[in-house]
C-alpha cells in the first residue's frame, strides 16, 4: 500500500490541474529558446505527467502518470516512440504493478530504466528499482523483470527519483528514511560492483525541507532539484547550486519562467544525447495540455567547480 506521504502528493499534482484547451499547439521548434512543450497529445496529455527521460539512442520516451487511464493501477510508466519526427503510440510498460511505479530515467548506457515502485516484496514505502533494457542486436526491444535495488539505499521510508550518474558509479536519489537535515534529503550512493551502498547527503543542499527529483548538470559541477516545504501540501520550486569545490552553494530558484513560487515544478531530468536541455514537469501558461505537463527547457547556466559528487 502507498504510504501518506505519496497519497498526498498525488492530492497535490491534482491539485494544480487547470483544463486543456481544445485544439493542439504548433510542435517545438528545433531553435529551443526557452522551453517547449514535449509530444504534445501524446506525452503531454490531459492527465498528469511528471518526470519524463528519453533514452540515449533517442527512441523512446518514458515517462510517469498519476491518472492517465489504461496502465496496470496505481501511478503507472508510459513510453512512446518516434514517427516522423514526433513522439507517437503512447502505451504503458509491460514492467507496470497494480501499485505505484514513477519517477523513471534510463542510465547513460541504456542498459537500465530505474524507477520507484511500492510494489509487494519492497523494504517499506516506496523503493528504488531499476529494469535491465533487453535488446535483439542493438535495437532496444523490451524491458526485463524489474530488481530491487536492495538495503544499501531502499529503507522503511520513501526512496524516489533515482539518477545514476554518466559513468554509473554512483546514485542520486531522495529519502526520508535515512536520516538527515529534515524531510526529505538528497542522498548520493555508491556502487560497490553488486549493488549502490553507504548513502551519504549531498553537501549544501538538503535543508529542513523537502529537497527531491535532482539531476546533475556536467557531472555535479552544479545541481538543479525540486524543494518544497511540505511537499504533500505546499508548492513545489526547481532550484539550482553550484559546486564550489566540496560542497554545493546556496541554491537559486531556477529563472524558468513557470518556475514560480505559487506553483508545481519538478522532475528534471538530463536528455543525455543533448545535455543542454531538460525534461521538466510543470503548468505553463502556454503551451499547455492539462493538468501537469511534460516541457523540454535550455538547461541552467553551470559555473560551478568539480568535487561535489
Amino acid at each position: 500500500m502507498p504510504r501518506t506521504s505519496t497519497v498526498m502528493l498525488a492530492s497535490v499534482l491534482c491539485a494544480a490541474a487547470v483544463t486543456a484547451p481544445a485544439a493542439l499547439s504548433a510542435a517545438l521548434s528545433e531553435a529551443l529558446s526557452e522551453f517547449g512543450i514535449e509530444g504534445m497529445g501524446v506525452v503531454s496529455t490531459p492527465s498528469s505527467e511528471v518526470r519524463a527521460s528519453v533514452s540515449p539512442d533517442g527512441q523512446r520516451i518514458v515517462w510517469g502518470s498519476t491518472d492517465r487511464k489504461g496502465g496496470a493501477g496505481g501511478w503507472d510508466l508510459w513510453q512512446a516512440r518516434p514517427h516522423d519526427g514526433r513522439w507517437a503510440d503512447a502505451t504503458p510498460l509491460a514492467v507496470n504493478s497494480a501499485a505505484n511505479d514513477f519517477d523513471p530515467v534510463f542510465s547513460a548506457d541504456g542498459r537500465w530504466l530505474y524507477f520507484f515502485s511500492n510494489r509487494e516484496g519492497g523494504f517499506g514505502g516506496d523503493d528504488l528499482y531499476r529494469a535491465a533494457i533487453l535488446r535483439d542486436g542493438q535495437r532496444a526491444i523490451a524491458f526485463g523483470t524489474p530488481e530491487n535495488l536492495g538495503a544499501g539505499v531502499n529503507g522503511r521510508g520513501d526512496e524516489w527519483a533515482p539518477t545514476p550518474s554518466r559513468d554509473g558509479k554512483t546514485l542520486l536519489f531522495a529519502s526520508d528514511g535515512f536520516g538527515g537535515a529534515g524531510r526529505h534529503d538528497l542522498l548520493v550512493a555508491r556502487w560497490n560492483g553488486h549493488a549502490f551502498v553507504e548513502p551519504r547527503p549531498v553537501p549544501g543542499v538538503n535543508s529542513a525541507a523537502d529537497e527531491f527529483d535532482a539531476a546533475w548538470l556536467e557531472d555535479g559541477r552544479a545541481i538543479v532539484f525540486a524543494r518544497s516545504s511540505d511537499v504533500a501540501n505546499d508548492p513545489i520550486r526547481l532550484f539550482v547550486a553550484q559546486c564550489e569545490g566540496k560542497t554545493y552553494g546556496d541554491a537559486q530558484a531556477w529563472g524558468l519562467s513557470f518556475n514560480t513560487d505559487d506553483g508545481y515544478t519538478l522532475g528534471p531530468a538530463v536528455d543525455i544525447a543533448k545535455p543542454r536541455e531538460l525534461l521538466v514537469s510543470g503548468s505553463a501558461k502556454a503551451p499547455k495540455a492539462g493538468k501537469m505537463d511534460i516541457y523540454r527547457a535550455l538547461a541552467p547556466t553551470v559555473t560551478g567547480t568539480t568535487g561535489c559528487r
